[in-house]
């Protein structure tokens, strides 16, 4: 991952170390000199190298965290305290996405893939089944400068046809009221990254009011190993002002009960309500993954703790973040299908997470000297009740703060990794190379 094929390239054609020692005249010694002292000092390292610290549970929003405890600087964290130390980011701001061509693929500018598949409705588990379609899923409002494609006046989908009174403006995952082939044609979005091993996932939301539908935010291995925030529209209630959310671990236990974990006990499901109306405006959700907890938030205020040591099934593999939009027609679940088409709105992801792979761990240890150095490890903005500053902060858009990580909206084969061990080995190799040249010039 850290080494990506244009960096191969270099690194392979690029001279080595031998081919340096060339006929030199004398008058070029000094520079030599000079250009050899540059290239093999240690590199100032930038912000951050050493990771983002996250207050945790009952620590979020606390300014005065106490960062003497040794646990908090290693990679996984401690079950102990109420900071966690993560190695790794990815922040995506949708509302700065654009679509291009004429299928809405917001993988062109994001680390998000839109997924396409299709499930029976005995797969699916409803009365209907579900067709994933990538035109479901569209930034909103579509860029103004980008070209129409040839047959797109005549899509039925995209943004372009959404004549809906939501324009909330973000990520669109739509749900349609149409039911097509026995399916019903619904959105999903999933990381390109699968190596999240504990993390801090938010996700700013902007929910339907149209019943039928469930809108989820989730981790996800396999089957028995997901973390998720689901959100059945059709519970929602304003007349009584009830909001339910559901907080699911699915495990072992709820796939023996057909993938029920409402049978598996409160250690594993919670129905509980959100303190507001998550139809009207935006809100962050979000989900701590921990060795032996799960903490679940809205809006920086927990809403539940579930505890290996309770009876929890917390994961213990690596795996992946989805946005997901469907029905199909459980009455039990999602109801459904919507009497008109219906969007889950998403302005923003931010995960900041452990990886699992050991490329990513051995590089955090070699740029990570010494993380009590100024600097070397940066404080996450926790969105908190009563105080949502920090839902404009991007440790992207900050400048220096994000070397060696995975950023949005760059191009595929420069997203890798941005600049770290390899990154730096590449550079002086590149460096090197033409300095050669300079040097047969002399």
């Amino acid at each position: 991952m850290v080494a990506s094929s244009w960096l191969s390239r270099l690194l392979s054609s690029s001279h080595s170390l031998q081919s340096f020692s060339v006929q030199i005249s004398t008058r070029s010694l000094s520079s030599l000199s000079l250009w050899t002292l540059f290239l093999f000092s240690p590199l100032a390292l930038a912000d951050c190298e050493c990771g983002y610290l996250s207050t945790v549970g009952d620590g979020v929003g606390n300014s005065q965290v106490d960062t003497s405890d040794p646990s908090i600087w290693r990679q996984t964290p401690s079950d102990s305290s109420n900071l966690a130390l993560f190695t790794d980011l990815l922040e995506t701001d949708f509302t700065r996405v654009y679509s291009s061509g004429n299928r809405y693929d917001v993988s062109k500018d994001t680390d998000w893939v839109p997924q396409a598949f299709n499930l029976t409705k005995e797969r699916a588990r409803g009365e209907w089944g579900e067709m994933f379609d990538v035109r479901n899923v569209f930034s909103y409002p579509p860029n103004k400068n980008r070209q129409s494609q040839p047959g797109e006046d005549e899509m039925k989908w995209g943004p372009k046809h959404w004549n809906s009174d939501d324009k909330a403006t973000g990520l669109k995952l739509v749900v349609r009221s149409d039911v097509v082939d026995g399916m019903v044609p619904v959105a999903e979005v999933a990381t390109r990254r699968l190596d999240f091993l504990y993390g801090s996932f938010r996700a700013s939301m902007k929910i339907s009011d149209i019943p039928g539908t469930c809108a989820a935010f989730f981790w996800y291995f396999n089957d028995t190993q997901e973390i998720d925030m689901e959100f059945l529209t059709r519970e929602f209630n304003r007349e009584n002002k009830t909001f339910p959310i559901n907080l699911v671990l699915q495990s072992r236990e709820s796939a023996l009960a057909g993938h029920d974990a409402s049978g598996t006990g409160e250690s594993n499901f919670i129905h509980t309500n959100l303190p507001f109306d998550p139809t009207l405006d935006f809100h962050e959700y979000r989900i701590d993954y921990l060795p032996t907890r799960v903490i679940f938030y809205a809006d920086g205020k927990p809403l539940a703790t579930m505890a290996a040591s309770r009876g929890a099934a917390v994961p213990t593999s690596q795996g992946h973040l989805i946005l997901s939009h469907w029905s199909n027609g459980n009455p039990l679940w999602s109801g459904g299908p919507p009497k008109e088409d219906s969007a889950l709105t998403v302005k923003y992801v931010k995960a900041y997470f452990n990886s699992s792979s050991e490329t990513r761990q051995d590089d955090w240890r070699a740029r990570c000297q010494d993380p009590k150095a100024k600097g070397a490890v940066c404080r996450i903005p926790d969105v908190v009740p009563g105080d949502k500053t920090a839902v404009d902060w991007y440790f992207k858009f900050q400048g220096n703060m994000t070397n060696n990580q995975t950023m949005s909206s760059e191009p595929e084969e420069d997203a890798a990794v941005r600049l770290g061990t390899a990154g730096r080995l590449a550079w002086i190799a590149s460096v090197l190379a033409g300095f050669v040249i300079w040097v047969n010039v002399l």
